[in-house]
């Protein structure tokens, strides 16, 4: 049978040699669920926080492809992979790498703040439909422009040369695979990433993810309810407003919504929330809409409703 109650947010601790995708599918089997998608992409090597969204929260996984992420990762100097990752081929390797501690603390430092970084050819970037791995495996590379990316902290944990261990706060959009790739251009001998794990994604941490071997004891111990977070907890940073029961008819059928149904029924200061999305709840407080407000016309557009 069809689990198409469970409706929030789930945070699975990902473990290596598994895609992304292929922890949807174990999500979606293991909870009967409808729909399950992600809210951000791990490669197959990669552990740690991956969002999975159940049922009318796979509408959400937009909205929460943009926060914050905070990894911590292991580079390789002294040699680089045409993937800038391990598991790539060896493509160049410098001399026994013998930096002092000072002097890489100095190259580390040099990428905080916005920073362009050219995506790796080998990634889920699409050219014309196709993506950028796959053509990369048929020997035809392609390079995207350079991003802006930004990168808030940079720490570094252990030094045991030729590896470097070290945590980053960055921007959704970054590569860590490229960054290390550029330290390693910067310190003149190359380098690659040999390991990640990403500790935090859109505000949510890895004190808040279940493992795939406990998700199956959740289910048949009816305790998951207690691990799923809420739609309307899902967006803590997205401006909330309760509605009353005639503003939710009229969102529940499409009408038109201005800032006076909003502000009537709540005394509303919209001032500080123009050019944004908002959250509108029920009185019981659950997600019935998410709406765009941009102030010229006082008028607020539809991004997605939650008609349960």
């Amino acid at each position: 049978m069809v689990n198409d109650q469970l409706d929030g947010i789930i945070v699975i601790d990902k473990p290596g040699n598994i895609s992304s995708a292929g922890v949807v599918r174990f999500v979606k089997k293991t909870l009967n669920a409808k729909k399950v998608g992600h809210a951000g992409t791990l490669d197959p090597f990669a552990e740690g926080v991956l969002i999975c969204c159940l049922n009318q929260a796979t509408r959400l996984a937009g909205f929460l492809l943009h926060g914050k992420k905070k990894y911590v990762a292991v580079l390789k100097l002294g040699e680089e992979t045409d993937t800038q990752d391990f598991t790539g081929t060896i493509i160049s390797t410098a001399k026994p790498v013998d930096f002092s501690p000072q002097t890489i603390q100095k190259v580390f430092k040099k990428f905080e703040g916005p920073i362009k970084q050219l995506p790796p050819v080998y990634s889920a970037l699409k050219h014309k439909g196709v993506p950028l791995y796959k053509l990369a495996r048929h020997g035809k590379p392609m390079q995207k422009p350079p991003r802006c990316v930004r990168i808030d902290n940079i720490t570094i944990q252990e030094i045991a040369l030729p590896h470097i261990r070290f945590e980053v706060t960055c921007s959704a959009g970054t590569y860590i695979r490229a960054l290390c790739s550029d330290i390693g251009k910067v310190l003149g001998c190359g380098a690659h990433l040999t390991a990640l794990k990403r500790l935090e994604s859109s505000g949510f941490t890895l004190n808040q993810a279940v493992s795939l071997p406990e998700l199956g004891k959740l289910r048949t111990s009816k305790k998951l309810a207690e691990r799923i977070i809420h739609m309307a907890a899902a967006l803590p940073d997205m401006p909330k407003i309760r509605a009353g029961r005639q503003l939710a008819e009229k969102i529940r059928n499409g009408k038109k919504i201005s800032t006076g149904d909003l502000t009537g029924a709540n005394g509303t200061d919209m001032t500080h929330i123009a050019g944004t999305e908002i959250k509108i709840v029920d009185r019981k407080g659950d997600l019935i809409a998410i709406l765009n407000y941009s102030e010229p016309g006082h008028r607020l557009g539809y991004r997605c409703v939650f008609p349960k």
